[in-house]
C-alpha cells in the first residue's frame, strides 16, 4: 500500500443526489440555524416521532422509545454493532463502508456470495454454510447486515429471497440489521416490491434507515434506526444509546430539524424524491444498455444512482490496456471519465475481479442549472449535457469491447485522483 493512500479515505465519497436542496427543506434548516445545542443523543421527540410517522405510512407500528437518531449511518452503524457483540456477515458485494465499521470494533466480517437475480441479500444456502464454517473455525457470528434495496448493485432483492435469508439466519441465531436507506428510491414504485425484513421476523430484525439516501442532502448526515419492541431490542437500544453518548454522536440542531420535516414527508419533499428516482432510473437505465452493449455483464438497476458492471467477459482485452484486476480497472475508468469509478475491492470483491461502480449523478450535469434542467425536462436524455455524458461513457466501454482498435482518447481535463491503494477495503474471507 502507498503510504498515505487508504483505502477508506480514498473509497466511494457519501451518496450524493447530484440535485439542488428542496427550497423548503433549505428555509426549515435556516430557520433552525440560531439553535445553539445540538439534538439530544438519539435524536430529539420531534425526531424520533416523525420517523415513527414515516415507518407507519409503510405498515409498521413504531414507538418513539424504540427509535435512536445519529448523525449518519455509519456512526450508527458502528454504535449498533458494538452493542449487538459478534462476528458480522454481509452480502458480496456490499456497501463499501460497512466493513470499516466492523473491523474498526475489531471484529471479523465475512462476506457470503449473492444470488444471480440480485445483490443486498446473501443466498440463503451459501449463508447457512458459511455461518457453520465460521463457527467450526472457532468465529461467533452474531449479526447478518442486508439491504433489500441495494447499494452497489441498484437491485432489489425479491420478497421471496428476503423471505428465505431472513429464516435462515435466525435459525442459526443471528440478529438481522436491515439497510433501508434507498427503499424510497424504485425507479419504477409500482412495478417493484420492496419486503422488509422486518414484515417477516420484527422481533429478530434492526432496521436503519439513512436519510440521505433520498431526503436530504449529504452534507446533512441523519440517520434513524428502530429496533424490536421486545426486551432484548431495548437493552440493545440502550447500550447503543451508550456508545453514542460516548461518542459524542449527536445531530446537529438546524440538521435534526430538516430531517423531522423531511421525515414527514410533505409534499415538496415527496415530489422531489419521486421526481429524482424518476430521473435517476432513465440515465441509469441508458447508462445500462450502454455497459451491456460493450460485451460487459450487469444487472438491470431498479433503485437509488449507481449501477454495478462486471468485464470479465472483457478481461482479455483488459490485460492488452495493462488492466489485470479491480483497483486497475477503477483507475482507468476514473482517469477517463474523470469522475470517480470505484472498483469491486471497495465493495467487497477479490481484487482480481474486474467490476465497478458507476454512478449516474456524474451524468446529470455539471452545475447546479444544468443538474436542475435534468430534474425538470420531459426528455432528460435529450438536454445535451446528459447525452454528451452518456456519449462519453459509451466511448469508454467501447474501447473496452472485443472489436475495439488499441487505440484511446485523452482523457477529459480535470482527471479524477487515481487511487493507488491495492488494499481492498472491504473485502472479508469467503
Amino acid at each position: 500500500m502507498v503510504r498515505g493512500r487508504g483505502p477508506v479515505r480514498f473509497g466511494p465519497s457519501a451518496p450524493e443526489v447530484g440535485l439542488p436542496v428542496v427550497a423548503e427543506l433549505g428555509d426549515v434548516c435556516a430557520a433552525a440555524v440560531g439553535r445553539g445545542e445540538a439534538e439530544p443523543v438519539g435524536g430529539s421527540a420531534v425526531l424520533r416521532e416523525a420517523a415513527c410517522g414515516y415507518w407507519g405510512r409503510r405498515g409498521h407500528r413504531v414507538r418513539a422509545e424504540d427509535v435512536v437518531a445519529a448523525p449518519g449511518a455509519p456512526l450508527l452503524l458502528f454504535a449498533l454493532l458494538a452493542a449487538l457483540g459478534g462476528d458480522v456477515l454481509m452480502p458480496r458485494p456490499c456497501p463499501a463502508w460497512w466493513v470499516p465499521q466492523v473491523r474498526l470494533l475489531g471484529r471479523a466480517a465475512y462476506s457470503v456470495p449473492t444470488p444471480a437475480e440480485c445483490g443486498g441479500v446473501p443466498d440463503p444456502y451459501a449463508l447457512l454454510e458459511t455461518v457453520r464454517r465460521v463457527r467450526a473455525e472457532g468465529g461467533d457470528p452474531r449479526v447478518l447486515l442486508l439491504s433489500p434495496a441495494d447499494d452497489p448493485t441498484g437491485t432489489v432483492a425479491p420478497p421471496e429471497l428476503v423471505a428465505e435469508a431472513c429464516e435462515a439466519a435466525v435459525a442459526e441465531g443471528l440478529h438481522l440489521v436491515s439497510d433501508e436507506t434507498w427503499c424510497d428510491t424504485p425507479h419504477a414504485p409500482h412495478g417493484t416490491v420492496l419486503f422488509s425484513p422486518a414484515e417477516r421476523r420484527p422481533d429478530d430484525v434492526t432496521v436503519l434507515y439513512d436519510t440521505v439516501g433520498a431526503l436530504l442532502p449529504a452534507a446533512w448526515p441523519a440517520a434513524v434506526a428502530r429496533f424490536p419492541a421486545t426486551p432484548a431490542g431495548a437493552a440493545r437500544r440502550t447500550d447503543t444509546l451508550d456508545i453514542l453518548t460516548a461518542l459524542g454522536a449527536f445531530v446537529a440542531g438546524p440538521v435534526g430539524a430538516a430531517a423531522a420535516y423531511a421525515l414527514d414527508e410533505p409534499g415538496p419533499v415527496a415530489d422531489r424524491v419521486r421526481a429524482a428516482a424518476a430521473l435517476h432510473g432513465r440515465v441509469a437505465a441508458a447508462a445500462h444498455r450502454l455497459v451491456l452493449s460493450s460485451g460487459a455483464l450487469s444487472l438491470p438497476p431498479e433503485a437509488g444512482r449507481h449501477l454495478y458492471a462486471d468485464l470479465g467477459p472483457l478481461r482479455e482485452r483488459l490485460a492488452t490496456l495493462g488492466v489485470t484486476d479491480s483497483l486497475e480497472l477503477e483507475d482507468h475508468l476514473s482517469h477517463r471519465l474523470g469522475t470517480p469509478v470505484p472498483g469491486g475491492h471497495r465493495f467487497g470483491e477479490a481484487p482480481d475481479t474486474l467490476r465497478v461502480r458507476l454512478s449516474t449523478g456524474p451524468l446529470l450535469g455539471t452545475t447546479p442549472e444544468e443538474r436542475w434542467e435534468s430534474l425538470t425536462a420531459p426528455d432528460p436524455l435529450a438536454l445535451p449535457h446528459v447525452a454528451e455524458a452518456l456519449d462519453r461513457l459509451g466511448s469508454a466501454f467501447e474501447e473496452l469491447s472485443e472489436d475495439a482498435p488499441l487505440t484511446q482518447d485523452a482523457p477529459p481535463s480535470g482527471d479524477a485522483p487515481r487511487s493507488q491503494d491495492a488494499s481492498p477495503s472491504g473485502d472479508a474471507p469467503p
